[in-house]
């Protein structure tokens, strides 16, 4: 090899080898990509769930992306990131295709503009004011994907911030979410058929505009619908999720032995639970209410498959606002929006199912108790804040504590868990107890008894209203209600919108996200919930030793280069001189 190299060297063709040997290694490049991440996080390393997906694509994949234009520094910093992910996939296979699009261009062959086409498919708008030499100019972008294969198409939200004041820590939560985000994609347009989500009612479960936003959630990706639990023989086997959403009436137990045999059979549930009578309607008529056991029969099963639902009241000084009567007189009364310490923001506690999430806003919300069973993993989903308390019931809650300060020695509880994730082999309610007649209304439905469930999971959360909207008025006359996103409050959603005092925040409800996380961990593969996982750090520039220290570096990063780059001439010169000097 060695004497082989030497004689290409002394041959008088040894310009034309090393054109041809750079022509070959540009041509081997060109085909075949390598890549070291050497960053702590790996940032630029895709997880096996997402080269499995890729691996199994059968045809052509397009990514439009619509971070195109005039942004600040924030996004354009996360269409770099989403442009170096999109890269990564395109080297792992061939079928990827991605380019970036403006939302205000028009869509090839119609008249429309890509922009209203997202608005139709449900995206949301962010309206940005980008400072320039002239003055300000507004922007509306929409910081999607939108993926098409095989005749189907879904959006990928790159942005899950819900506010347009863009900070460094919501574009690097977007980056960390960026590879989760389009896995779900990938997951969801390569199914065959939709999973199917059943809202349980027949137990005085709502079913009016309050759950607009949750149906609204689930129609465009899942086979979403409502089942009466009384009249239905069964729960369809085309169900993968039963919702069972705030239910007021007392369960019989022909209706816990379909929701029982259901899981058994290795269907997903997802409660969202009250289990005391505690409405803020009620305090519309008077000051105070009493809560107390709404007696709705659940507590038996739920404690075999491993938990208790308390009769309690978690409060919280971490806490939404609600407009209290401070001042003022009868005809003209001084309304002031207070904090109100039953209606918590709840923590997403250390999983991976809620990681990089804001809070979700809770009312009147019960603790939670983890009950011994055997093969059940128990991993909390939401809790409370470092001051918190729990009162016993029944209570009495009163608009008139928030006239006094609460008493923060009281609130000294910490992380009181408020939903729950069960993981395991659950064990029937009715094993060794089933009378022959139960089994009996079974069987004529063509299903049989099992005393004991294989691997599954389901999702138990001790209040109703997380996943419930509100409604403000519309501003055109005679219009309808415009429903809110879910959990939003509604006394502080146009403050939000349109807040231009600096100090002045009201926190976005993430209960949508809460809830789209539940329903897709519990459908779809475990292991996409990893992607959920990667941190990437956000490594900011000390601003104080920038400004100190700012003629130094750029003495060494500018000025230091030309002068090495002049000293290693000189040497060279005077090197050359000595040797050649006669």
């Amino acid at each position: 090899m060695k004497k082989g190299i030497e004689k290409i060297v002394a041959s008088k063709y040894w310009l034309i080898w090393l054109l041809l040997l750079l022509a070959a290694i540009n041509y081997l490049a060109s085909d075949f990509h390598a890549r070291l991440d050497l960053t702590k996080e790996k940032r630029y390393t895709l997880s096996k769930t997402t080269k499995d997906l890729l691996r199994n694509l059968d045809d052509d994949m397009q990514i439009d992306v619509f971070l195109k234009g005039d942004f600040p520094a924030g996004f354009r910093k996360l269409a770099n990131s989403t442009n170096d992910f999109l890269r990564l996939l395109k080297d792992r296979t061939g079928k990827i295709h991605y380019r970036f699009i403006s939302p205000q261009e028009k869509i090839e062959d119609a008249e429309t503009f890509y922009g209203d086409t997202l608005a139709a498919l449900g995206a949301i708008p962010i309206n940005l004011t980008v400072q320039k030499e002239a003055g300000k100019s507004t922007n509306v972008i929409f910081p999607v994907a939108w993926i098409h294969y095989k005749g189907k198409q879904e959006l990928v939200n790159l942005y899950p911030g819900a506010s347009s004041r863009i900070s460094q820590e919501e574009i690097n939560s977007a980056e960390a979410l960026m590879e989760y985000q389009f896995v779900k994609a990938f997951d969801r347009i390569t199914q065959e058929k939709k999973r199917g989500v059943a809202y349980a009612t027949g137990n005085g479960e709502p079913v009016d505009a309050r759950v607009y936003d949750l149906s609204q959630s689930l129609q465009n990706d899942y086979e979403f619908r409502m089942l009466d639990l009384k009249t239905q023989p069964r729960i369809p086997d085309a169900v993968d999720v039963l919702l069972i959403v705030k239910p007021t009436e007392q369960f019989a137990e022909a209706e816990k032995l379909k929701i029982d045999q259901f899981v058994m059979h290795g269907g997903k549930l997802l409660c969202f639970i009250d289990n005391l009578i505690a409405e803020q309607d009620s305090l519309s008529f008077k000051p105070e209410t009493i809560a107390f056991d709404r007696n709705l029969n659940l507590t038996d099963l739920f404690f075999k498959y491993g938990v208790r639902i308390n009769t309690d009241l978690v409060m919280d000084l971490q806490c939404d606002l609600i407009p209290f009567v401070v001042g003022g007189n009868q005809d003209n009364p001084q309304i002031e929006l207070l904090h109100w310490n039953y209606f918590p923001l709840l923590m997403p506690g250390s999983n991976k199912l809620n990681k990089n999430m804001g809070y979700v806003t809770g009312h009147f919300v019960n603790s939670i108790d983890t009950i011994q069973a055997d093969a059940v993993r128990k991993t909390p989903l939401l809790v409370s804040s470092p001051n918190s308390r729990i009162i016993s019931t029944p209570a009495l809650i009163s608009l008139n504590e928030n006239k006094n300060v609460p008493q923060d020695e009281q609130f000294r509880r910490n992380a009181i868990p408020v939903a729950m994730l069960l993981e395991g082999k659950f064990t029937s309610l009715y094993k060794n107890r089933s009378t022959q007649a139960q089994r009996d209304s079974l069987t004529a439905y063509g299903i049989r008894f099992n005393n004991e469930s294989d691997e599954n999971k389901m999702i138990i959360v001790s209040d109703g209203d997380i996943v419930f909207n509100d409604y403000i008025p519309d501003e055109q006359p005679g219009q309808p209600p415009v429903p809110l996103p879910m959990g939003w409050n509604k006394y502080t959603y146009r403050e939000y919108m349109n807040q231009t005092e600096a100090g002045k925040l009201f926190v976005p409800a993430a209960n949508r996200d809460f809830f789209i996380n539940c329903v897709e961990y519990l459908v779809n593969n475990a292991a996409i919930a990893e992607t959920r996982n990667k941190d990437i750090v956000l490594r900011l520039l000390d601003s104080k030793k920038v400004k100190q220290q700012k003629v130094t570096w750029q003495f060494i990063n500018i000025a230091l280069p030309v002068l090495l780059i002049l000293l290693s001439g000189l040497i060279y010169q005077q090197i050359r001189r000595r040797k050649y000097a006669s």
